[in-house]
């Protein structure tokens, strides 16, 4: 819960980011600079509330969570090591891979997993 806290931070944190970049700054593409802004928001918010639901032991907040951390592994894989910015896709990718691993642990999916008799 805590990872998936301190990437709702750091996203909201990217998304003041952007829009301070497109507000101060030249982009070629300004609406397009804002709708990246806006995207980041809704995914921010997205594992806000999936957060949420895993915190309340609901069992569908685990899949919303587990395809944001596999989209997120591809994106660090490519500021990682295609762009170089370790710094960057590093702790991307290793929450991404923590959140994972550790939503599929025993005691987790103890916890989340659909009783079959319902």
């Amino acid at each position: 819960m805590v990872i998936i806290g301190l990437e709702v931070v750091a996203l909201i944190g990217l998304a003041a980011l952007l829009v301070d970049k497109t507000v101060t700054g030249t982009p070629h593409n300004k609406l397009g600079a804002a709708l990246g802004a806006g995207m980041v928001v809704c995914g921010a918010g997205a594992l806000a509330l999936a957060a949420r639901g895993l915190q309340h032991l609901r069992p569908a907040a685990r899949t919303p969570v587990v395809v944001l951390q596999l989209l997120a592994l591809p994106v660090s894989y490519s500021l990682a090591f295609q762009a170089g910015l370790v710094g960057y896709g590093g702790p991307i990718l290793v929450a991404a891979l923590a959140v994972l691993y550790l939503l599929f642990t025993p005691p987790a999916r103890a916890a989340l997993d659909r009783d079959p008799d319902r």
